[in-house]
């Protein structure tokens, strides 16, 4: 039996029992008042009461009897109304019971999901985001699994709030949301903290290439304004990452450690960065680095790794890009990631830059003199493109290394060129003029406006790994990268593909007609002497002409 089903009988057994009683003492009173006019009409027939005068009475008159059997059908009526009515009223006493323990659940549930849920966005609130990101820790530790911890801030919000007020600053909270939701999977938590304030967290993710590669996401989806009063609103968003287990192993440490990162995220002109432990050094510290880099800078202290781009057509390589790295003295070897926002902070971004392209040059001079046919790709900074002086410099080079323009390519984003289109055009012109190649690096994470393309020397374009990567699981992604092709091939450029990291990524960008490609499926980064060594035995290399060949085995 149901508890509903004991609750309605116990009900009618209550409400039955009451009606009992009160319906025999109605009888009761009926019958005595039925024995009272019977005698009194023995009364006043005979002028006494006697047992003969009361027989007399029932024969003379019949309705008697039936004026006596009155109070009994009336209480077995009775009886019986009133326990229909009785049952009636159980029912309605368990539906409105019911009604209110349900009214009950709903506000307690509400109560709950209030303590739980942020009430604006009605995404969870701190509190849950904790718990979800301690029971995430806990199942990545057993399955050995790495996952990611994101803190977003939103970095114009007090300045539309005091614009706008905080009824917009509400509604661009929610649009918020919404879009940072099409983007978690259902694996993921997003969260908001308070204020200008978001967080994420991300399962199962593989390595910081990945988070990068999501971060990229982010930094698109924002790249359309929100309306809000008929007006295009910008939402600026910075955001922090780190990873579990290298950058903490609790959530305290993870979420102090993105939140550092978002806020370093802040002056850095990609919007986003990976927390590494130098974030965590002190102002004193921060100018010991930049000191040690313009010492390094000096001193030939950095280190040139080159990444080669291939044919895909020919599988030929005839062509690498410049990546530099710092061998720190006590930090060990240092990505570009670690050390350029730096650079460009303190000033030694062109500096760096000229290092680069200096011993980029002589590299693939050694190259050219020893008969191997290696062209080399550079990429400059914003501050070191719209430098006026820079065609003059790269010129410099190019003579004193001896090696033709036409060998170089110069690797610029869309970001640096919208810092001043007519100034990047103008440096550009005369870069082109050199005979340098011009490939816009990371394709489709800038402003996308593509009336640039018509009006620079470009004569490249390189897609973004962010695209390439997920191409084939990502309907939305392998569009782009068809998108783009089609676009490039229809202005008469060349287009490489980064992040390739196996075959059937390949084999997609081959059909679709890309023309170059670059990423770990052919080969990671690698000093000079390492690449040369892999020229001799790579696959990609193996339709190289006799006396390139001869050359590569005499080095």
């Amino acid at each position: 039996m149901t508890l509903s089903t004991e609750l309605l009988a116990e009900n009618v057994r209550l409400l039955k029992s009451r009606v009992r009683k009160y319906s025999f003492y109605g009888a009761f009173i009926a019958l005595v008042m039925v024995v009272v006019s019977v005698l009194a009409t023995v009364y006043a027939q005979n002028g006494n009461i006697t047992l003969e005068g009361i027989a007399h009475a029932h024969r003379a008159n019949v309705g008697l009897w039936l004026f006596e059997t009155m109070p009994f059908l009336f209480a077995l009526w009775g009886l019986h109304i009133n326990s229909i009515a009785a049952y009636e009223a159980g029912v309605m006493v368990l539906d409105q019971t019911s009604e209110l323990r349900a009214q009950n659940a709903a506000i307690e549930h509400q109560m709950q999901h209030t303590v739980t849920h942020d009430t604006i966005t009605d995404l969870p609130n701190q509190a849950l985001y904790r718990d979800r990101l301690d029971q995430a820790i806990h199942n990545a530790r057993r399955a050995t699994e790495k996952l990611a911890v994101l803190v977003l801030r939103l970095s114009n919000f007090k300045e539309i709030v005091n614009t706008l007020g905080h009824f917009n600053g509400d509604r661009l909270l929610r649009q918020v949301a919404v879009r940072l939701g099409g983007l978690a999977r259902d694996s993921d938590t997003l969260a908001r903290f308070e204020g200008n304030e978001f967080a994420m967290l991300l399962s199962s993710v593989r390595s910081p290439e990945d988070v990068e590669t999501f971060l990229k996401k982010i930094n698109r989806t924002f790249e359309s304004a929100v309306m809000l009063e008929g007006l295009d609103v910008e939402a600026r968003i910075h955001v922090g990452a780190a990873l579990f287990p290298e950058n903490g192993e609790d959530a305290n440490t993870l979420i102090t450690h993105a939140d550092l990162a978002a806020r370093t995220a802040q002056e850095d002109q990609r919007g986003y960065v990976l927390y590494s432990p130098k974030l965590a050094e002190s102002s004193p510290r921060r100018l010991t680095l930049i000191s040690e880099l313009r010492h390094a800078i000096e001193s030939n202290a950095l280190v040139l790794h080159y990444q080669p781009l291939a044919d895909v057509r020919n599988r030929r390589v005839r062509r690498t890009e410049a990546l530099v790295r710092w061998q720190h003295p006590r930090y060990g070897l240092l990505a570009p990631g670690e050390f350029i926002d730096l650079a460009e902070t303190s000033g030694l971004i062109r500096p760096l830059s000229m290092w680069v392209l200096n011993r980029a040059l002589e590299q693939m001079a050694h190259w050219h003199r020893a008969g191997v046919e290696m062209n080399v790709a550079v990429n400059f900074s914003a501050r070191t493109l719209l430098d006026p002086d820079l065609p003059s410099t790269v010129a410099g080079l190019l003579a004193s290394h001896d090696v033709s323009g036409r060998a170089l390519t110069c690797e610029i984003t869309e970001t640096t060129i919208m810092a001043d289109q007519e100034l990047a055009r103008g440096v550009l012109m005369r870069l082109a003029d050199l005979g340098a190649q011009v490939a816009i690096d990371d394709f489709g994470t800038g402003y996308s406006s593509l009336g640039y393309l018509k009006k620079l020397p470009v004569h490249e374009i390189k897609v973004d790994r962010s695209f390439v990567i997920d191409m084939l699981t990502d309907k939305s992604d392998a569009e782009i990268v068809h998108a783009i092709i089609a676009l490039a091939h229809n202005l008469g450029l060349k287009v490489v593909a980064e992040g390739v990291e196996h075959k059937d990524i390949l084999d997609a960008l081959l059909a679709r007609g890309c023309d170059l490609i670059q990423g770990y499926y052919i080969s990671q980064p690698m000093p000079a002497d390492a690449l040369t060594e892999w020229l001799r035995e790579s696959e990609w290399n193996s339709a190289v002409a006799g006396a390139q060949a001869a050359a590569l085995r005499n080095l």
